[in-house]
């Protein structure tokens, strides 16, 4: 059996990973929706921001930037300083809306939960560094819905893979409908978000997602390599969550 259960592993179900700033889409969508930033938003990044007295690196430093840049550069720095501004339940609330923590319960057996750690054990350092993709594991499809509830008007859908099956005769036996399973943000923060991360593929990290004739808005990924418990040095996990049309979108590919 065991054996049997790894053959049909589908690790895009099952298994979690560090998704590094692709997380980013789902702190955005809930700053935005909360009121702690907005489109006139500024931020300074020196390339290290201090937290809990721990230094915690930008990847780069960007200086002074607008959230529409901030987005664009993947700026560690502002995104701490988002997720700060929300605060730790505001965090875990928003976590829990777009599925994270909990099954998606897709129509296949050995539905992942992801990791994320005990809010009462979360300190300004860990949700720091939550903000921006670190320190929280999700399994690719709870991505994929995250991503989708964020750009498609905020609503939260239930994923499935069989669409439909019929018997012998050809009469449908059991149908698939989309379902939508809560609203996480609103209409016009979705709208937001959509036209932001449209602009990281016009301008930022998403540039190589570019593609003549269409509209297309994504997140850019980069989060450590564990072995053995350890950070493998000069390894990464790299990621990208791209959805199209930008501006009505109908696929979302990660």
């Amino acid at each position: 059996l065991t054996e049997l259960q790894e053959l049909s592993r589908n690790t895009a179900v099952t298994d979690a990973f560090e998704m590094g700033s692709t997380f980013k889409v789902v702190t955005l969508a809930s700053a935005l929706q909360e009121g702690v930033v907005n489109q006139n938003s500024t931020f300074y990044c020196s390339g290290v921001k201090y937290v809990d007295g721990q230094k915690i690196r930008c990847w780069k430093t960007h200086g002074d930037q607008t959230l529409e840049e901030a987005v664009e550069n993947s700026c560690n720095s502002a995104f701490m300083e988002m997720g700060l501004r929300l605060g730790t339940d505001k965090m875990y609330e928003y976590i829990e809306k777009f599925g994270f923590g909990q099954k998606t319960n897709v129509d296949f057996p050995s539905d992942g939960t992801g990791i994320v750690q005990d809010k009462s054990d979360v300190k300004s350092f860990d949700l720091a560094r939550m903000s921006f993709g670190q320190s929280i594991a999700v399994t690719p499809l709870q991505l994929i819905t995250a991503v989708s509830a964020a750009v498609n008007g905020g609503k939260l859908m239930q994923p499935y893979i069989v669409s439909s099956v019929r018997d012998a005769e050809g009469n449908t036996v059991l149908e698939n409908e989309p379902k939508e399973v809560r609203q996480v943000i609103s209409e016009d923060t979705s709208a937001q978000v959509r036209s932001l991360l449209e602009s990281v593929v016009e301008n930022g990290s998403g540039k190589n997602a570019q593609i003549p004739g269409y509209r297309v808005g994504g997140k850019t990924g980069t989060a450590q390599k564990y072995e053995n418990g350890q950070v493998a040095a000069g390894k990464n996990v790299a990621s990208f969550v791209g959805f199209a049309p930008a501006d009505d979108p109908e696929i979302v590919v990660l």
